[in-house]
């Protein structure tokens, strides 16, 4: 059975934004179907198989509580508001990300003024350029047609909540836009990642049967189109996200179906793991898990799904072990 649900979720995930409503139907709900039972007595998704022992089991949390958090495509934890989460939602939205509890809870809504959401698919939090403080980097990377020449990445100092009347509804007025082309062709991605001791941009391509790694070296350009490095191929494909740990010595990639660990020794960086078998972690069974992130202490990794057909989006906690 697991062998048909990974089948039909990436033919329905591929191509979800442009099938006719009929067909995508079609493909998703016997999916849906099955994903829904495979869940035990406490509503925890369960794991993908073999995975590794490094990780507890899926936990939830919580419901996402804002019912305009319905397309969550990107995940991070938050560095100045403690035990909180940023995300928002995949193309078709405004430009603008949203803050929730570990629990699901919507704390806050920040709009980028005169910001042009294309295809937002994944965002990071590191360090930027004014030492001390924290950054959001937001990816408008997607690409389902591979038509756009130049990818944007809006970065922003976090935004702080601690002493506001909660939910926040508030808008960021001041923002760089870095604007980065791949060095071969135009390619669709959902994978952003910022490296915390280098400040390097790694963006991760998605459709290719073994996806590509590019890098946009610190500091970054807030003037000038950046030619991206081009920094290798890896053995996987339908990767939808990512994240690099609070010390960066671990790396998490997603597709909908897995989740990839690589541990970094000392002297190593991203590009040496492209060659490296990962390890898989646990994993729930979402309906369109597209997200995935570090805890800030990096004592585990989050989850988070679309929502599809209703079914409400769950956040998953793995605690390391």
């Amino acid at each position: 059975m697991y062998i048909f649900e990974t089948y039909f979720l990436k033919i329905a995930m591929a191509y979800r934004k442009y099938a006719y409503p009929a067909l995508l139907s079609l493909l998703i709900i016997p999916v849906l179907v099955f994903t829904c039972s495979n869940q035990d007595e406490n509503g925890n998704g369960n794991p993908s198989p073999h995975p590794d022992s490094l990780f507890s089991s899926p936990m939830s949390m919580g419901v996402v509580q804002n019912p305009a958090i319905d397309e969550a495509s990107g995940l991070a934890c938050s560095r100045v508001n403690r035990g909180m989460l940023w995300t928002h939602n995949d193309s078709g939205d405004k430009a603008r990300i949203f803050l929730l509890t570990d629990s699901g809870k919507h704390v806050g809504e920040f709009h980028l003024r005169g910001a042009v959401a294309r295809d937002i698919e994944d965002m990071a939090v590191g360090p930027g350029p004014e030492e001390g403080k924290s950054y959001i980097y937001l990816g408008d990377i997607g690409d389902n047609w591979a038509g756009h020449n130049i990818k944007l990445i809006y970065r922003f100092e976090e935004p702080d909540v601690s002493g506001r009347d909660l939910p926040v509804k508030d808008t960021i007025r001041q923002y760089d836009v870095i604007r980065l082309r791949y060095p071969d062709m135009n390619r669709d991605a959902e994978t952003l990642m910022v490296d915390p001791l280098t400040r390097d941009i790694y963006i991760v391509s998605k459709r290719e049967p073994n996806v590509t790694a590019y890098r946009a070296p610190y500091p970054h350009d807030t003037e000038n189109v950046t030619i991206m490095e081009k920094v290798g191929e890896m053995p996987l494909t339908m990767i939808v996200s990512g994240d690099i740990s609070p010390d960066g010595r671990e790396i998490l990639l997603k597709s909908y179906n897995e989740a990839y660990y690589w541990k970094l020794s000392e002297g190593e960086s991203v590009k040496d793991i492209l060659n490296r078998e990962p390890k898989l972690l646990p994993l729930a069974i979402e309906p369109q898990g597209e997200a995935i992130a570090w805890e800030a202490d990096g004592l585990g990794y989050y989850t988070l799904s679309e929502e599809v057909f209703f079914i409400q989006a769950v956040l998953y906690y793995y605690q390391r072990k």
